[in-house]
């Protein structure tokens, strides 16, 4: 199958279908391993928290991102 044709069936597919499909195909790009992605993380979360700590950035409540949300769902 070309792809073309497998483009048009995919979008044939129910909707609970494609989006397993697309998580297969995007988990299929993520070439890093178990460990280099934890280790990726902690990078990151390490980053997030200097930034805290530093006055950088201001945390905002899980409150007011949820009621955010929540209204922007509306």
């Amino acid at each position: 199958m070309d792809f073309k044709a497998i483009h048009d069936e995919a979008l044939n597919l129910p909707l609970d279908d494609r989006a397993k499909l697309a998580e297969k195909l995007l988990l299929s790009l993520d070439l890093s391993t178990e460990e280099e992605a934890k280790d990726l993380w902690l990078v990151e979360a390490q980053r997030r928290a200097g930034e805290i700590d530093s006055g950088d950035i201001q945390p905002i409540p899980a409150e007011e991102v949820l009621r955010k949300a929540r209204a922007l769902l509306r």
